[in-house]
């Protein structure tokens, strides 16, 4: 049987670890809770979106007649302020109709973009743009410049839409909010969110397995049980 002095050892050792990842055990706890109650799609904004009707056009120019110093390897049809566009090699945009550079899109062209796809009942408070984010920001790893576009809304909903290429890129609004902090401490990726292999990770997940551990050791070496069982083999 293990002596005192060794049980002390594990009860301090159980009860430090307990002490230190007690926070972060509590965070996995609240973090999954959220997430098992939460529904993904209206997470995603889904119940702000309206389905995108496309729009068919006609008497457009060949890609290939846009630029003859230009090597086309990929081309998207655009629909912007209900004309067509081209968006080639993920980098230029031109009119479809007369083959001109498009430099970016305006304000009005980023609002009728975000009006067909967000539901007509919310109004526009704001719109701003974007041209450079943080590693924490609701819009990082996606395209820039951007604008963003606030409206009335208690949730503070927030719609993107790409100032290049005119793409509506994402919907952003509290609850999504609370769902990235959450995954943030859940994965404890505390630079970027989405790192489920980071060191911090997986120190706290050996620490915790140790502290579950010894928990079960330190039930076996004060269980009376174990003890009458112990002092039984012993005589």
């Amino acid at each position: 049987m293990v002596n005192r002095h060794t049980a002390n050892k594990i009860r301090k050792t159980h009860r430090y670890l307990g002490i230190f990842i007690g926070i972060q055990f509590l965070f996995w706890t609240i973090s999954g809770l959220y997430f098992s109650w939460t529904n993904i799609d209206d997470i995603h904004g889904d119940q702000y979106r309206k389905e995108y009707i496309s729009k068919s056009f006609s008497n457009l120019i060949s890609p290939s007649q846009l630029d003859s110093t230009l090597t086309v390897q990929s081309v998207q049809l655009k629909n912007i302020n209900n004309r067509p566009y081209y968006w080639i090699n993920n980098s230029k945009l031109f009119s479809a109709e007369t083959g001109v550079l498009k430099k970016g899109i305006t304000k009005e062209e980023a609002k009728e973009i975000a009006s067909q796809n967000v539901i007509s009942e919310l109004k526009i408070k704001d719109i701003q743009i974007i041209k450079e984010v943080g590693k924490h920001h609701e819009y990082r790893e996606r395209l820039l410049p951007a604008y963003v576009i606030s409206y009335m809304e208690p949730n503070n909903l927030k719609a993107y839409v790409s100032f290049n290429d005119g793409s509506f890129q994402t919907i952003r609004h509290r609850d999504w909010r609370w769902f990235d902090f959450l995954w943030m401490t859940h994965t404890m990726d505390y630079e970027g969110r989405d790192n489920m292999n980071n060191l911090l990770l997986r120190a706290f997940s050996f620490l915790g397995l140790i502290t579950v551990l010894s928990g079960f050791l330190l039930w076996f070496t004060s269980s009376p049980t174990i003890r009458k069982f112990g002092k039984k083999i012993n005589n």
